[in-house]
């Protein structure tokens, strides 16, 4: 076996013929969970900047001019991601002006939008698929859980079944769907990792991201870390887990990410999350010690 899981830059090398990076950027977009139109505040985890506090706060073209000048000595293609908020939540025009500003040089061979699946519509499809003369297109929906119950209790502001209905449409126009799930939410255990894992087998998705529960500070889960409402996993337990969700998950999905990225400044628990190279190694020794390879026990 060449490797225990399909990890996204050997798909990026394999299919661009070399390295890829990231360019990441605030869109300047905010939330449906944020603006009142769902909620206020956001998920409880989510931070203030929206998962977006190393970006600076420039225009999208500057953005994009210093990533490229930035990174130009480590790779000769890079992905525009959209990053933190719901960048599929504006008008149509507003939305198609914020792409184009990212799509200004040829180095750059894939537009990659994180977004809601509330936020998904045919207009916002159409779109997307509009680019996909230029570069490819993923689109990266947060589902977190399967568990409906738990969605509301992290003030998610979706269900289920509109992720189902989310990922339909990304399939009509031929876009690559990039699911994220979280393992170490408040009062979920491993029956719901399972839950979620069976469930998203059934949805056409190319990609995932496994991210970790972590707290920051002034979010809603922050307030129950520090009232003893919420205690976070040990790193040992998110090895396992993860390492659950690599040998169910289907074996032809790309997997973006293994663990989440905390930010050092702002972040309260737990304190292994700082240390990427300990969950990485972590999980590639779990799954070689148990034998284990994405898939393995997939039931597709």
């Amino acid at each position: 076996m060449k490797n225990q899981y399909n990890k996204l830059n050997e798909y990026l090398k394999e299919k661009y013929g070399e390295r890829v990076l990231k360019i990441c950027i605030d869109g300047g977009f905010t939330c449906p969970n944020r603006d009142g139109t769902k909620g206020i505040g956001g998920c409880i985890f989510c931070s203030q900047r929206g998962s977006g506090e190393h970006l600076e706060i420039l225009s999208i073209r500057e953005q994009v001019q210093n990533g490229l000048e930035y990174k130009k000595d480590r790779a000769s293609k890079f992905i525009a991601y959209f990053q933190n908020y719901t960048n599929t939540y504006d008008t149509i025009e507003n939305l198609r002006d914020k792409y184009n500003q990212a799509l200004i040089d040829d180095r750059i061979v894939c537009l990659a939008v994180a977004t809601r699946p509330d936020c998904i519509n045919q207009e916002v499809c159409e779109l997307l698929s509009s680019f996909k003369d230029k570069v490819d297109v993923w689109v990266e929906l947060g589902l977190q859980t399967s568990n409906d119950e738990s969605g509301k209790s992290i003030h998610r502001g979706y269900d289920s079944k509109e992720f189902t209905e989310a990922v339909k449409l990304l399939n009509q126009y031929g876009l690559d769907c990039i699911t994220h799930i979280m393992i170490g939410l408040p009062g979920e255990n491993h029956q719901d990792i399972e839950n979620t894992v069976a469930f998203l087998n059934k949805h056409n998705i190319q990609g995932i991201k496994i991210h970790s529960t972590y707290v920051v500070e002034n979010t809603k889960l922050a307030e129950m870390y520090e009232d003893k409402e919420y205690e976070p996993m040990s790193l040992d337990y998110y090895i396992k887990e993860a390492c659950f969700v690599i040998s169910h998950i289907h074996p032809g999905i790309v997997i973006h990410k293994i663990s989440g990225d905390a930010p050092k400044d702002i972040l309260l628990a737990p304190n292994w999350n700082l240390h990427k190279k300990w969950i990485i190694n972590g999980i590639e020794k779990y799954l070689k010690e148990n034998d284990l390879w994405q898939g393995k026990f997939a039931q597709i």
